[in-house]
């Protein structure tokens, strides 16, 4: 295949597709998003996968990267409606965390533009607490960067699982039509056309051999020379010539 089919666009949208999952790791961990880390670590472990396979041309490991994309699709619409607040869902809420810590996007405090300002607590309050974080001249919100995180993903995501289906229909071509040819159907062929007939080990066992050894020599020797005298033409005479010694 060239560099211009569908193949080669797959592993470029595989390669986009890790850095992209690489970047948002990063600022997951620094944000201690713990559902969104697992989930970026699947995704780039399948994603190397579904490289491996189209590069060495295995259809299996594509199918799985495709169907991964999809539930990709499904858990970054997940995230944007978490953000947006969408069907009861609350971007102020432990989910991403599982719960574990209150911490928030690490987009929350360190956006474009933003001015993180740290307020006295009250009495009834911990310094750690984000209630007591004041952020100030943010050009995009953070919930709006999550989103725009979220869109990218599912653009690629879309992008590859369009290129992913094609590319498994031309190897199941390349490989139906390596059949037809006979790459995978030479034995069966071979089998078909080829007829094989039963050998006699009776006829090849009572078949007469003949076994020289050292002591049959002189005899056969002898035998050789007595039948040359007796077939030599008689002279002018009528006498047989004699043989030289």
């Amino acid at each position: 295949m060239g560099c211009c089919t569908g193949r080669c666009s797959l592993i470029c949208l595989c390669a986009l597709q890790l850095l992209s999952a690489l970047e948002r790791q990063i600022f997951d961990f620094l944000g201690f998003q713990w559902a969104p880390i697992l989930g970026n670590f699947l995704h780039i472990i399948v994603v190397i996968l579904g490289l491996f396979g189209t590069i060495q041309y295995r259809p299996r490991y594509i199918v799985v990267y495709t169907v991964w994309t999809a539930l990709w699709v499904t858990w970054n619409v997940f995230i944007i409606c978490f953000y947006l607040e969408v069907g009861g869902l609350s971007k102020d809420t432990d989910l991403m965390t599982f719960n574990i810590s209150v911490h928030r996007s690490w987009w929350r405090e360190h956006g474009p533009g933003c001015v993180r300002r740290v307020l006295p607590p009250s009495a009834h309050g911990m310094m750690d607490d984000y209630t007591y974080v004041s952020v100030t001249g943010c050009i995009v919100d953070f919930q709006y960067l999550e989103v725009i995180h979220s869109a990218v993903q599912i653009l690629l995501s879309l992008v590859g699982f369009v290129y992913a289906c094609y590319v498994i229909s031309i190897f199941m071509e390349e490989e139906d039509t390596f059949d037809f040819i006979g790459g995978l159907d030479a034995r069966s062929y071979y089998q078909d056309h080829v007829e094989l007939k039963p050998v006699n080990l009776r006829a090849l066992r009572s078949a007469p051999t003949c076994t020289v050894t050292a002591w049959s020599l002189p005899l056969m020797a002898q035998a050789q020379r007595k039948t040359t005298s007796d077939d030599r033409l008689p002279d002018r005479w009528g006498w047989p010539s004699t043989a030289l010694p």
